[in-house]
């Protein structure tokens, strides 16, 4: 009996040393500050009473490393890394021990003033008219390039003509951003951000004009006679768009010639300050044109323009020599009687039984075209002949060649 109790004794008192020697090896953290300013030094201490050699791993957003421990009696320090103390966000700890399993994490924090603010500006163009906006996002960071605490004010400026704004924003997930949208009237707007008396860079917004409405056209010549020399020059009003603002420069504006026979010519031009000229060259016969505009998809022309062209040759003589093959045209004179300009279209067709089997095309030159017919390639025989010029066709039945 007494043995019994003697064995229980001894039993009792082992199980007593083992605790307490578990207690002494204990590890505990002594550091009892959670919240930390990025840059400044962190040192997070443990009370250590065991011989064993204590390591410290350690996490962040920038990745994860292992610390070794300076240690002074009973305490063991562990110094963080500069490069790890300035990122802000949550930096996680744990202990690598045999005998204990310790983590925890503390919170790193952005300075309280910024020393940089990072602004982006987009798109750098927006349409007239209130609908349309560009964005400011702005980004303060502190000097080791950490995005400032939520709720951080950030002031955004505009200003555009003669109005001047300031509107506050807080940082929310790391950036304060504003929609600004476009006043009516078009023009540059100046838009900046500023927190803590630190200001951005100055940005700049170009307020285009919206789509153009309808316009009127209009025409410059110097006379109507159908030379097919003499330019029409057909031009626009002012071009605006519905806030009264002048179209951008170097907008397509389009001018559609309809002629008599309803053949469709084209020309073009582009805006500069709200106004578009285009030319194009008189005909060279007898003829009516409407002339519309538009621009493509757009807008489109109040009025259509009517325009009568009247012959500037009434008639034009013609000569046959070396033996028939030789056909000289003119005097071609226009409607002073003078020589007609230069580059006035003359054809010429040859005939066989009804069918034509040759025909050209020259421009006058001193009032004259000149054509030659080839005896290597069309053999002696009996033609017809048709000449035609400046609307005026001369036709020369049965004319021999040899």
């Amino acid at each position: 009996m007494v043995l019994k109790r003697l064995n229980s004794i001894l039993v009792f008192c082992f199980v007593v040393n083992i605790l307490t020697a578990q207690k002494t090896n204990e590890i505990k953290l002594l550091t009892q500050k959670k919240e930390f300013i990025s840059g400044s030094a962190i040192q997070l201490s443990f009370k250590n009473t065991s011989k064993e050699q204590i390591k410290l791993i350690v996490k962040n957003s920038y990745g994860t490393r292992i610390l070794n421990a300076s240690q002074k009696e009973n305490t063991i320090n562990f110094i963080i890394p500069e490069y790890i103390s300035k990122v802000r966000g949550n930096l996680f700890w744990k202990i690598i021990s045999k005998s204990n399993q310790l983590s925890g994490s503390i919170k790193v924090l952005p300075k309280e003033k910024p020393k940089t603010i990072e602004t982006y500006l987009g798109p750098p163009s927006i349409i007239a008219g209130g609908k349309d906006f560009t964005m400011l996002v702005t980004i303060p960071t502190d000097k080791f390039d950490n995005p400032l605490k939520e709720k951080t004010p950030v002031n955004i400026k505009t200003q555009f003509l003669e109005n001047e704004s300031i509107s506050e924003e807080k940082t929310n997930n790391i950036i304060a951003y504003k929609n600004i949208f476009s006043p009516l009237k078009s023009g540059r707007m100046i838009i900046s951000s500023e927190s803590h008396q630190l200001n951005s860079t100055e940005f700049d917004a170009a307020i285009m004009p919206d789509n153009a409405v309808n316009y009127d056209i209009f025409y410059s010549q110097n006379h109507n006679y159908a030379d097919g020399n003499q330019i029409t020059s057909f031009y626009t009003s002012t071009i605006r768009d519905n806030h009264q603002n002048i179209i951008s420069d170097g907008t397509y504006v389009y001018f559609i010639v309809q002629n008599k026979n309803n053949k469709i010519l084209k020309t073009s031009g582009t805006t500069i300050n709200g106004v578009a000229t285009a030319k194009i060259i008189h005909p060279d016969k007898e003829e009516n044109w409407q002339i519309s505009s538009y621009i493509q998809g757009i807008a489109e022309s109040n009025n259509t323009l009517n325009l009568t062209f009247n012959k500037a040759v009434l008639d034009y003589n013609y000569e046959l020599l070396d033996h028939n093959r030789t056909i000289t045209v003119g005097p071609i004179k226009s409607f002073q009687n003078q020589m007609i300009p230069d580059g006035l279209e003359v054809s010429l067709t040859l005939l066989k039984e009804g069918k034509e089997i040759y025909k050209t095309l020259k421009t006058s030159r001193k009032g004259f075209v000149s054509f030659k017919i080839d005896k290597n390639i069309y053999p002696d025989g009996i033609y017809d002949i048709r000449i035609k010029s400046a609307g005026i066709t001369k036709e020369l039945q049965k004319i021999k060649l040899w």
